[in-house]
């Protein structure tokens, strides 16, 4: 197991809510990208859904812009058991009612080379987190002011 980790990048979550289940597909194609790209690889993709009544689902997403073809064909069997049915709970339970989110597990390929530079020096990476881009944008907007 240390030899596949000392060979991975950082792994990330991102829960991203479409209000409405309001899907158009653009950010789809900026994560194929990325994925062509090599600077991610996609572990987990799994859709949530949360109904009127307040309860969460996971469902099958294929076509998300409505245009008739098969959108996230290229993510099938992206499943590195990372998520449990508690963690599509979770996911759910901080979106609105009527609404869905796609919930993606990814690894930071980017990061390689400078993951197995700390750890060839000895150091290993204790703690990570994201800035909302709310918060960002508030503190920009307050360090002008």
């Amino acid at each position: 197991m240390a030899e596949t980790l000392d060979a991975m990048g950082p792994v990330s979550y991102l829960v991203v809510e479409f209000p409405g289940n309001k899907m158009t597909g653009e950010g789809l194609a900026a994560l194929i990208d990325l994925v062509d790209r090599g600077l991610v690889r996609v572990l987990d993709l799994v859709f949530v859904t949360r109904e009127a009544d307040g309860s969460v689902s996971a469902v099958q997403l294929r076509d998300v812009d409505g245009d008739g073809e098969l959108d996230l064909m290229v993510f099938e069997g992206a499943s590195s058991g990372l998520l449990d049915p508690s963690d599509i709970q979770q996911a759910g339970s901080v979106l609105q009612d009527g609404s869905s989110a796609a919930v993606l597990v990814f690894e930071n390929t980017w990061a390689i080379p400078f993951m197995r530079g700390i750890r060839n020096g000895g150091a290993e990476v204790v703690a990570a987190g994201y800035i909302p881009q709310d918060d960002l944008l508030a503190a920009l907007e307050l360090a002008e002011a």
